[in-house]
């Protein structure tokens, strides 16, 4: 079938299996630029398919030699109608893994479910024994709870008080004012449920209880802060506490992994469009403006970009790993920077449907967004006919 970018608001319903596989490897040729990492050998991803997490497979594998286990919830393809994203990426990166010699093996399923940890530790124990990086990179907006059965849904909502500020739709351009209601207390239960810390402790726990973690072992969730212009919907809203807790957990693992001299971080990202992002008011048009000055200054990183600094530099640079106050990996320094948050407040106030195209960098932002789906690769015929149906070889 000739497979073309379908819009339904911030989703698209069709996924292109050449151009992710394009993704794959352009990702993978950059960390081979950047030469070897002394870093893990025997990698489980959770959450793996996409963003961060395909970012933290590639630059192990690749950048490693590591041995890597995905965990992922991805729809796969049938005919006529094309898979997710992250099938078509975990597809070619596990192709490209086999023809370097590496293992690669995947899971595809609920990793909040129990069913899902019980299959990925025996993978592990059965081919790997132990593994020595865990990466926990979870992006779902809805987990139903294993012990108790009860569905939790994420809500972004600001708390204390109704939110209003400059949004824009990066589909038409259009800058526009929104108004977020506030949360109420379920909702802000809920969205820890979600996307807080309790999880990612239950793999650790799993792990740990079935001896399958190496002696030095560490775990990275990732985490986001963000500008004062995003906190009250983001850092200070009902994302912020899942986060608060998601960071606070990273000190009980770290207890609870003394036992083999592991340690847990969490690793505060830099913004960037993500499915998820794309949905979240506000944040389009402060990437858009934020893109436009990192790619003047030098500065402007994708995942894999941020990752393989996050490896190089950070976990894996041969000495102690650099926090900050509250015990954070901060990759999201450059976008930090005073003189770079500086400019982005000053377009931010000039920020119209009119001014944007001059000022902020939505085309960058229309690209990402694209290519997450697999469209908008150089090298790609989009107008040929294209197999949907694809397998992973991991997976059958």
């Amino acid at each position: 079938m000739i497979i073309e970018p379908r819009m339904r608001g911030f989703i698209c319903l069709t996924a292109h299996p050449k151009g992710s596989e394009q993704n794959v490897k352009n990702q993978i040729e950059y960390i081979k630029s950047k030469g070897p990492i002394n870093g893990a050998k025997k990698v489980l991803v959770i959450g793996a398919s996409t963003g961060f997490g395909l970012a933290s497979r590639i630059t192990s594998a690749f950048g490693s030699d590591a041995a890597t286990i995905g965990v992922f919830f991805e729809k796969p393809p049938v005919e006529g109608k094309t898979a997710s994203p992250g099938w078509y990426n975990s597809a070619a990166f596990e192709a490209e893994a086999h023809k370097a010699g590496l293992y690669a093996k995947s899971i595809n399923g609920d990793a909040f479910s129990n069913e899902i940890k019980r299959q990925t530790l025996d993978l592990i124990k059965a081919d790997l024994e132990k593994v020595d990086l865990i990466i926990y990179s979870l992006a779902s907006p809805v987990r139903q709870h294993p012990t108790t059965g009860v569905l939790h849904r994420s809500v972004l909502k600001p708390i204390g008080q109704t939110f209003t500020n400059k949004t824009v739709d990066f589909h038409t351009g259009n800058v526009t004012e929104v108004s977020i209601a506030p949360a109420n207390e379920e909702d802000i239960e809920n969205t820890v449920a979600v996307m807080g810390g309790e999880d990612w402790t239950m793999w650790i726990d799993a792990l740990k209880a079935e001896n399958l973690l190496a002696e030095g072992a560490i775990t990275v969730a990732y985490s986001y802060i963000g500008p004062s212009l995003t906190e009250a919907v983001y850092r200070k809203g009902t994302i912020g506490r899942a986060k608060d807790d998601l960071e606070a957990t990273a000190f009980s693992i770290t207890d609870t992994l003394k036992s083999v001299g592991g340690k847990a971080y969490v690793s505060v990202n830099k913004a960037l469009v993500t499915q998820a992002s794309s949905a979240i008011p506000v944040i389009p048009l402060y990437i858009s403006l934020l893109y436009k000055i990192m790619k003047e200054e030098g500065i402007h990183e994708g995942c894999i970009e941020q990752i393989q600094r996050l490896f190089q530099d950070k976990l894996y640079n041969g000495s102690d790993v650099p926090l900050d106050d509250k015990g954070r990996i901060r990759i999201d320094d450059w976008e930090m920077r005073e003189d770079v948050q500086a400019k982005v407040a000053k377009l931010w106030l000039e920020a119209t449907t009119e001014t944007l195209p001059g000022i902020g960098d939505l085309a960058g932002y229309k690209n990402d967004f694209l290519n997450l789906f697999g469209f908008g690769f150089d090298g790609v015929d989009y107008k040929a006919e294209t197999e949907e149906v694809l397998e992973i070889e991991s997976i059958k």
